[in-house]
């Protein structure tokens, strides 16, 4: 049998995995500034690894078939 999500709980699903994203994101900004990157190296790399980690995120989503 398969789970066949509604509308409302996909976008919430999709919601979790951009704040999950968000999360990782601050955590690598933060972690690059400290070692002494400047301040646009750290947006940069926090926009790096958002990207990375909602591809991570939604690719899981899609194949266990919730999105």
């Amino acid at each position: 049998m398969k789970f066949n999500p509604s509308f409302g709980v996909k976008v919430l699903l999709v919601v979790v995995c951009a704040l999950a994203s968000i999360i990782v994101a601050t955590g690598a900004g933060i972690l690059i500034y400290t070692t002494g990157a400047s301040l646009a190296e750290a947006v940069l790399s926090a926009g790096g690894a958002f990207a990375v980690s909602m591809t991570l995120g939604l690719t899981t989503l899609a194949v266990l078939g919730l999105v």
